[in-house]
């Protein structure tokens, strides 16, 4: 990796990331009453669309990107990333689903993404949604000034893999600004120590995808939807972070509160 390509971002330019990742939670808070049993995956789909177009006057990001034809990903089950809403996907009770989503205000992007538990799961949904939370929370605890990517992916790892769970490998977190998909990549597995070594400034997403079974998986035909070889459940939740002089600062805060889950600081 070209060290050089990675963008440390001024004050002004974080403060309008932040806005874009404000915005973003915001979406996903309002959908939360929403996911319930007897929803279609389009119909929520439709409900970020409109807020985001209608409410917050951004751009659905999303939308047309390479050839992308919808607002969300929304991930039930099995599903691992990319899934595409339909009106012929209908969310029954028990069902874990992600629902991942991107919007562009004044040329910043702000993207998030959280798991919904339809009604009540079983047991291993349930510990495989928030083992997966609690990844999340300690890569993100790795961030700050003199850290590596190697630390933040190797505190995800240690957490999947205590649970017996597994790490998918192919897709990871990503820089993000004024660009979606930019410098650096975030693995979400690694050794302490390794890879790039973090600076104030830095901008990126943290959203490990961690399944119930092994880590393989696979692409529909769609050329977008990503399962689990092994038909096994998938989890996911991404924040964007800065990082900061001597810490980090999430950047899609929940505005609707943490419910049940802890805090990340």
């Amino acid at each position: 990796m070209n060290t050089r390509s990675i963008k440390i971002r001024t004050p002004d330019e974080i403060a309008r990331a932040r806005e874009a990742g404000h915005l973003i939670a915001e979406v996903l808070a309002m959908l939360k009453p929403h996911v319930v049993p007897g929803v279609t995956t389009e119909e929520l789909d439709d409900l970020c669309r409109d807020y985001i177009v209608d409410t917050l006057k951004c751009i659905p990001s999303n939308v047309g990107y390479h050839g992308y034809p919808k607002t969300a990903c929304i991930s039930p089950n099995h599903v691992v990333c990319h899934g595409i809403p339909s009106r012929d996907k209908t969310l029954k009770k028990g069902d874990i689903v992600n629902v991942d989503v991107t919007l562009t205000k004044g040329g910043w992007f702000g993207d998030s993404s959280r798991m919904f538990i339809v009604g009540e799961a079983n047991v291993l949904a349930r510990r495989l949604v928030t083992t997966t939370y609690e990844a999340l929370r300690a890569g993100i605890r790795q961030v700050r000034p003199g850290a590596t990517l190697g630390d933040v992916g190797h505190a995800i790892q240690k957490v999947a893999h205590a649970a017996g769970f597994s790490v998918v490998r192919e897709y990871g977190g990503h820089g993000i600004g004024d660009v979606y998909h930019d410098e650096p990549h975030v693995n979400h597995f690694g050794r302490p120590g390794e890879g790039l070594k973090l600076q104030q400034g830095m901008i990126f997403t943290i959203e490990p995808m961690i399944n119930a079974g092994g880590a393989a998986i696979r692409e529909l035909n769609d050329g977008w939807t990503v399962v689990t070889k092994d038909r096994s459940l998938s989890a996911q939740w991404e924040h964007m972070v800065t990082v900061t002089r001597d810490g980090f600062e999430i950047l899609t805060p929940w505005p609707d509160g943490l419910g049940d889950y802890p805090a990340i600081d």
